[in-house]
């Protein structure tokens, strides 16, 4: 008789509480253990006899679909024996029946869903619930996505909540959203997307493998993946980018019916990425950056045509500035790489270039976009064009019947500006410019991009639309420029500004302003023009123009009011469905030299602010009363208003249907809540209407025992 005949497992409990809280895992809405990989966790084994030590015990890990232990999707432990595959198990104490048990999974264990089973002899007990969740492990050193400092990991990886930074450089503003990455069913739908994107065995150790498969999967390009972009305009078919507030909606919706949500823009693809690697337990931040070139063919330019009354044209560009791009930098060693590239790593999930057959970007080393190493995988060249690209505006002009492009000037500094970020640990956005690149005309910048001229060939200066290249060319300088503002010889200088705030229903008045530095008697040609915009760069509307001759006396400047009346835009801006900029256009030629200067700035519109009226803290599953106030400030009635509110760990996003606000009303709306949750949790709000697309808030509260 075998000593084990008879030895049963009775019963296994997973030490939920114990073990979630030593994982940092306890913030998950599942009922399954959630565990990182590399460090113990404890799981107690009872059994039908006291354990012998002739028993032969072993627990089972299986991962996928046919588990074996040849390809290492099968894991045999046994207690004491030597580890398999990095993992080990071993026995703390034994009580009578009971048996405690420590399970280290290896630092570079596939991260995914493992099957337990424990064996004795020849019987097998399956455990309910006996599904483990294994994710990356910032906290322990062994894992390749190890961050040392404690206040970073609980802002990148268990931070819930955060801003993503939009607007325009002239005027950048925080959108709360919701990551909600502990949310239900979140967990299961990053398990989903790690499932469906066929990674194999070995690329699930690997986060830059698993970051470059999400940011594909995050879109519906290729994949029927969590997300479709949509920028017509027309959203009728789904809910519009601007009406989303956070991730958690979107990934829910997604795990339960596997067909891509309608529809995102760039923020939503960052918000959703960002939640699914912060979800896998890889460091994870969305960041912005303002004037980002989409360039489509690597050269290091975008063209930028105008009328002759200085307005931009929308049908001669390929290539675009946006006013923002958000994408997500991840933490990580490179181990495929030579030294000197660990640390953060962008990667993009909104569909623009596709990258070896598929729209997915990164991860790119941001040491590299620095640094010029712009050959390194992946993408580095795509995320480097988009911070350092040229801006080169031309002037379509009719001569004789034909269209001729007339180079005005080339702006070397407006690309990739006021790169942000949330900052750790408070409320306010962080400047990372410095992380992507060297300050302009440094000795370090110079050299930087230098380095990135040499794998990039940037083509001659010819106009790059299609029709534009048979009608005339232009000598090629490939030559990088580095200047700090285009030299001329009068320093001629433009400013941009709003002289009062631009709110919807007023008149926008704006200026520009004209300097000059050198003594003597100028005349300079102005022309300006306003238009509106998406953040894309894609003009929406003309507003009006100015054409001024103005004389300057020496060293002096002169400000030209711009002035467009509501009635110019109010219509333009109820029957779009996106967020539209404000954008001047200054053409300035000093007319004694030919010194040429093209400056623009986008502005967003002002609004007034919604209030949230709470009390700041509140116990456990105790009520209370939640308030959103806003009145309207607006000169216009706000149309169709939609109040959006949501709050992780308190109440499920809700929609308040709230009708016309007129202008001078106020609207007042109340929600119960009951936290489920401990800890600090935030209440956001945000405002749509046709006038508006969207004014948020949010609000702490500190919810106890």
């Amino acid at each position: 008789v075998f000593p084990e005949s008879g030895l049963k497992v009775t019963g296994i409990d997973f030490l939920k509480s114990l073990n979630t809280r030593e994982h940092h895992t306890d913030g998950y809405n599942i009922k399954n253990l959630v565990v990182r990989r590399g460090q113990p966790f404890q799981v107690q084994v009872s059994l039908s006899r006291e354990l012998r030590a002739a028993d032969r015990l072993s627990l089972r890990f299986g991962i996928g679909e046919n588990p074996m232990k040849n390809r290492g999707s099968l894991l045999s432990l046994k207690p004491e024996r030597e580890d398999f595959n990095g993992w080990k198990i071993s026995v703390v104490k034994k009580d009578g029946k009971e048996c405690l048990l420590s399970v280290t999974s290896s630092p570079n264990a596939p991260v995914g869903k493992y099957n337990l089973y424990v064996k004795t002899g020849t019987n097998i007990y399956k455990p309910e619930n006996g599904v483990i969740y294994l994710l990356f492990n910032p906290w322990c050193e062994d894992d390749i996505v190890y961050m040392a400092n404690e206040a970073q990991k609980e802002e990148y990886v268990l931070n819930d909540t955060g801003y993503i930074y939009v607007g325009s450089a002239y005027s950048i503003y925080d959108r709360p959203w919701n990551f909600g990455q502990f949310e239900e069913f979140v967990l299961d739908a990053c398990m989903y997307l790690l499932d469906k994107s066929k990674l194999s065995l070995s690329d699930r150790r690997d986060p830059a493998a698993v970051s470059r498969a999400m940011s594909a999967l995050v879109n519906a390009n290729d994949d029927n993946g969590v997300l479709l972009g949509n920028w017509s305009g027309n959203y009728i078919s789904g809910t519009s980018p601007m009406d989303w507030i956070g991730s958690v909606t979107i990934l829910q919706k997604y795990y339960k019916t596997k067909k891509p949500v309608r529809y995102g823009q760039c923020w939503v693809f960052a918000g959703v990425l960002n939640t699914v690697m912060r979800c896998l337990g890889v460091p994870s931040r969305c960041v912005s950056t303002f004037d980002a070139a989409h360039d489509t063919e690597e050269n290091l330019r975008v063209d930028i045509y105008l009328n002759e009354k200085g307005e931009k044209l929308n049908s001669l560009s390929f290539d675009s500035v946006w006013n923002f791009h958000v994408w997500n930098d991840v933490w990580m060693k490179r181990t495929d790489l030579p030294n000197g590239f660990d640390g953060w790593q962008a990667i993009d999930s909104t569909p623009q270039e596709q990258s070896q057959g598929r729209f997915q970007c990164g991860p790119c080393p941001v040491k590299a976009v620095r640094e010029g190493d712009v050959y390194l995988p992946y993408d580095s060249k795509f995320v480097y064009a988009e911070v350092n690209a040229d801006r080169v505006y031309w002037v379509v002009k009719k001569v004789n019947g034909k269209e001729k492009y007339f180079k005005v000037s080339t702006d070397t500094q407006s690309i990739g500006k006021n790169i942000s970020t949330k900052a750790v640990g408070q409320n306010r956005r962080e400047d990372i410019t410095r992380e992507y690149k060297y300050r302009e005309g440094s000795r370090e910048e110079r050299m930087s991009m230098e380095r990135a001229y040499s794998f990039i060939r940037p083509s001659g200066l010819v106009p790059r639309s299609g029709y534009a290249s048979t009608i005339q060319t232009f000598g090629g300088n490939t030559q990088p420029l580095i200047l700090k503002e285009p030299v001329t010889k009068t320093g001629l200088h433009l400013e941009i500004t709003n002289t009062e705030p631009l709110q919807p229903g007023n008149p926008l008045e704006m200026a520009i302003t004209v300097k000059i530095s050198a003594p003597g008697n100028w005349t300079v040609d102005l022309t300006g023009s306003c238009q509106l915009q998406y953040y894309t760069g894609k003009v929406q509307a003309n507003l009006g123009t100015i054409q001024e001759t103005i004389n300057l006396q020496g060293a002096s400047e002169m400000q030209i009011p711009l002035k467009i009346a509501p009635d110019a835009y109010m219509k333009t801006l109820s029957s779009v469905e996106d967020e539209v900029l404000i954008l001047v256009t200054a053409i300035a030629e000093v007319k004694e030299t030919n010194d040429k200067l093209t400056k623009e700035t986008s502005m967003r519109f002002q609004y007034p602010p919604i209030t949230v009226q709470m009390p700041e803290t509140a116990q456990l599953y105790n009520d209370f009363t939640c308030a959103f106030i806003f009145k309207n400030k607006l000169n216009v009635t706000l149309e169709n208003c939609k109040l959006l509110v949501e709050g992780l760990g308190i109440f499920k996003m809700t929609t308040f249907e709230q009708g016309d606000i007129m202008p001078g009303r106020i609207m007042k709306s109340e929600i119960i809540c009951t936290p489920t949750r401990l800890g600090e949790k935030k209440i956001v709000a945000k405002l749509i209407s046709n006038q508006i697309k969207g004014i948020s808030t949010e609000k702490g509260i500190i919810i106890t025992e």
